[in-house]
């Protein structure tokens, strides 16, 4: 019988050893018996369907400490690339990450979500496609698309639920649209869900749990527990922009309520603010230059704002109890910043702040791209996944588990 971990994996397999090596927990064939209790000869014979496979190379050798020095195992991350499309409000992003998670290249473009899934898809698999064409890469070398989206997801369908920023997507199948032309596995999730990921996966890898909360056009955050993304029953966890909030309830939110934080908050709400103290600002992005250049007026709404969504994630952190909170988007700067970290620290118990970093988004702008690339990644070369592909791959009678 195969000896299964926490998440149901069979710790027996070629993809399970796989995993272990790809997350440095074991490097030498040694290491890897010391790991699963397998014999020598079974390691053996699964490193060889590994490399067979091309998912494993050899890595040099250890430092010797006496005897034969054993042989580093280490992912081939020559095995393909993976394609991410960032998806905001006002902007498009296409990249193409190989699997050691360097960006080879990547094309922008102002798009408004609003202008629908079809003009905006269609821009994506074009974008894609030039910027694979560009890496030298094929479209048979692609392992997954991952995309970012700036509403609520429901992961296992691919599609976006009664998203308040982006009118025509509602149930929209976006993940079957990119699946039938590429033939190749597509991810869909919420770009905060993506951005936390990411900032875990490259800055925090051993955060137990970790919180980023994402302030633009709206306001959004993403959960990472144990290296997972945690997005309720129906993808709807972390849409924080929508808590109500009493003192506030005559603002009408994009999402037809009144009251919400994004309606107080975002930087949609604080730009039409600005405009109608009479400096026009028609966008985020123009609010974030004019906090840059010291307008008086737009660093205090940014201030202010802070302290709004510091009230409500004070309850998220004493709920969630993370070791990380990430302030990201685009108004993750020092006075938006600031306003957080007055009210978070008043509001919350000191026993669930007492071990918390509280930082802004160290990934900026790639936050997107590097956690579609590690969502791509987690899914594809997952254990079960990569043991179903050799077995595809393997010749008849070839194990990979036991």
């Amino acid at each position: 019988m195969p000896t299964r971990d926490r998440w149901g994996r069979d710790q027996n397999s070629a993809g399970h050893l796989l995993w272990l090596v790809r997350t440095g927990r074991a490097r030498t064939r040694g290491e890897l018996q010391n790991y699963t209790g397998l014999s020598r000869s079974t390691i053996t014979q699964r490193i060889d369907v590994l490399r067979a496979g091309g998912y494993l190379r050899a890595g040099g050798v250890e430092e010797s400490t006496g005897g034969r020095p054993a042989e580093l195992l280490e992912f081939d991350t020559a095995h393909g690339v993976v394609l991410v499309a960032d998806l905001g409000a006002n902007h498009a992003r296409a990249a193409v990450v190989d699997l050691s998670g360097r960006v080879l290249t990547e094309e922008h473009e102002p798009i408004k979500i609003g202008t629908g899934p079809e003009a905006v898809l269609s821009w994506v698999d074009a974008a894609l496609r030039r910027v694979l064409a560009a890496t030298g890469w094929d479209a048979g070398q692609v392992r997954g698309i991952a995309v970012g989206v700036p509403g609520p997801v429901e992961f296992d369908a691919g599609m976006v639920t009664q998203p308040p920023l982006m009118p025509g997507w509602d149930g929209y199948p976006i993940a079957e649209r990119l699946r039938r032309g590429w033939q190749r596995p597509v991810y869909v999730d919420n770009d905060a869900n993506l951005m936390a990921l990411g900032e875990q996966a490259v800055h925090y890898p051993d955060c137990p749990a970790l919180v980023l909360v994402k302030v633009a056009t709206g306001i959004s955050a993403g959960v990472v527990i144990d290296g997972r993304v945690y997005r309720g029953i129906d993808g709807g966890a972390g849409d924080i922009g929508h808590i109500r909030l009493y003192e506030h309830r005559e603002a009408r939110c994009e999402c037809g309520l009144y009251g919400c934080l994004a309606a107080v908050a975002s930087g949609l709400a604080l730009a039409q603010r600005l405009t109608a103290s009479g400096t026009r600002t028609s966008s985020g992005a123009e609010l974030v230059e004019r906090i840059r250049s010291g307008h008086a007026e737009a660093v205090h709404l940014a201030r202010t704002a802070g302290k709004l969504v510091g009230e409500v994630l004070s309850t998220v952190v004493c709920m969630v109890n993370p070791a990380v909170l990430v302030i990201a988007g685009d108004l993750a700067d020092i006075h938006f910043v600031t306003g957080v970290r007055e009210v978070l620290y008043q509001c919350a118990l000191p026993r669930s702040t007492r071990h918390l970093e509280v930082s802004a988004s160290r990934l900026g702008a790639q936050s997107v791209v590097v956690g579609g690339y590690a969502m791509v990644v987690d899914q594809v070369y997952a254990p079960d996944a990569v043991d179903a592909e050799l077995a595809r791959l393997m010749p008849a009678g070839v194990p990979v588990s036991c």
